[in-house]
């Protein structure tokens, strides 16, 4: 009678998961993804549209 050390118990993989990844939102579909905009006032508010607007939109 040859006794056979039993194998040691393996960690288990991850699985592979097949879902469609558009199902889900993103962290870029946030406010807090794009960093999200401070509170200001309509003052500030034109102040920055003025200060980012691209040359071509006068």
């Amino acid at each position: 009678m040859s006794s056979t050390p039993e194998p040691e118990p393996r960690t288990p993989r991850s699985a592979l998961v097949f879902d469609d990844p558009l199902d889900q939102q993103s962290s870029d579909d946030t406010d807090r993804g794009w960093g999200g905009r401070p509170q200001g006032d309509s003052a500030a508010d034109l102040k920055r549209f003025l200060d980012e607007k691209p040359p071509h939109h006068l």
